[in-house]
């Protein structure tokens, strides 16, 4: 059976030449960089080089540079870091409807703590409502927290004229870039950006690794505790390994980041432009130009986006009904239900998130499997047959 992985949102495939890189701190590298002895600063010593490539690659300071256990554990440190910090300034948080669940949910512990988060709409393709925005500002807000690159639709924020109106208003700007770092230019400094999070395992690296950029003299409450590893800002021992795989993995997606990018949105476009000719009564959602090169989200009105899935899967076929992190749950996307779809349809949308691996006879063969799966879902529908 033909296997096609559309599912590169949800997580990559670890380049070669990145397992390659890693293998040496499995067995042969093996010392705690904590240790003072010569095993343990030879660790040190790549732990450092990592962390001034990464830098240099993001064009920020070495030690402005965090290491941790993925993007989830950057947008709790960042988020609940600044916020505890300078609660004593105000506890007013501004953030979107449509941010990943580990940027939403904490917000949400937060407003259990005393915070208020005032949660801005979108439009109907996906953007962030900056007049919105605006108008929320208070005097004691403290942190305004917006995703660069969605992860369901692949909308792509403003992030410039936010991080402006953050910058007037000295507010700080935490930007969630788990989607965007390795396939797409963010100037950090330029974009006004006091603290961005990004993931290893989202640019052919491994997982279980990740970044947070602190902008230099922001203070941050520890989250965890424990050692003084990390600059005494996040402790416990390195994954040394994972740090040298996720760096090997960013330099490579910035040999060709550009190069990369054309070709994912080309085979994105000539699929987009296939499957409304195949398949009626759909929907491509978010907007046309301002998104990530390689994602496709598609409501298909008048079946059960699960049942596609499935249907998919036994074709050898993997997609994505929305978020990996809220698969568990029968509620559809909020991100798709914030963009005004109905209900009743929201529940029919697919992701299809194309990577560096993907092949235009992959993405052929799926423009020939998928219109078969739906008109045999819709003929078992009502509403379809009403």
């Amino acid at each position: 059976m033909k296997e096609v992985y559309f599912d590169n949102n949800a997580t990559t495939k670890v380049d070669e030449r990145v397992f390659e890189a890693m293998l040496p701190y499995f067995v042969d590298n093996y010392g705690n960089p904590s240790s003072i002895h010569r095993v343990g600063q030879k660790v040190r010593k790549k732990i450092e080089d990592s962390r001034d490539i990464i830098s240099n690659l993001l064009k920020i300071n070495p030690n402005e540079l965090i290491f941790t256990s993925c993007g989830t554990e950057s947008n709790n440190i960042a988020i609940k870091g600044v916020a505890r910090a300078y609660k004593n300034r105000g506890k007013h948080i501004i953030t979107s409807v449509i941010e990943h669940p580990s940027v939403l949910n904490t917000c949400k512990a937060l407003e259990k703590e005393g915070f208020e988060v005032s949660y801005i709409p979108i439009d109907d393709k996906g953007i962030v409502n900056l007049e919105k925005l605006k108008e929320a500002i208070r005097e004691d807000t403290i942190l305004i927290s917006i995703m660069h690159g969605n992860n369901e639709i692949g909308t792509v924020q403003p992030i410039k004229e936010i991080g402006a109106i953050a910058k007037e208003n000295k507010i700080f700007f935490h930007v969630d870039a788990v989607q965007t770092i390795g396939k797409m230019e963010l100037n950090i400094k330029e974009n006004n950006i006091s603290l961005l999070s990004f993931s290893g395992h989202k640019f052919y690296g491994p997982k279980g690794i990740g970044g947070l950029y602190v902008k230099n003299g922001i203070k941050l409450e520890k989250v965890l505790t424990g050692g003084h590893q990390e600059r005494n800002r996040r402790p416990g021992t390195e994954n040394v390994a994972s740090i040298v795989g996720m760096t090997k993995a960013l330099e490579l997606s910035y040999e060709n980041m550009e190069e990369e990018s054309k070709r994912e949105k080309e085979l994105r476009n000539y699929f987009e432009e296939e499957i409304v000719k195949k398949i009626p009564e759909l929907i491509l959602n978010g907007d046309r130009e301002k998104r990530l090169p390689g994602t496709s989200s598609v409501t298909i009105k008048f079946v059960e986006g699960e049942s596609i899935l499935l249907n998919l899967d036994f074709k050898g076929i993997a997609v994505s009904s929305g978020s990996a992190c809220t698969s568990g749950s029968l509620e559809p996307s909020h991100v798709v239900l914030a963009l005004g779809v109905p209900m009743e349809h929201a529940h029919g949308t697919i992701r299809f998130s194309l990577g560096r691996y993907n092949t235009k006879e992959e993405v052929d063969y799926v423009l020939e499997v998928l219109p078969p799966i739906v008109e045999k879902i819709r003929s078992m529908s009502p509403f379809w047959n009403n």
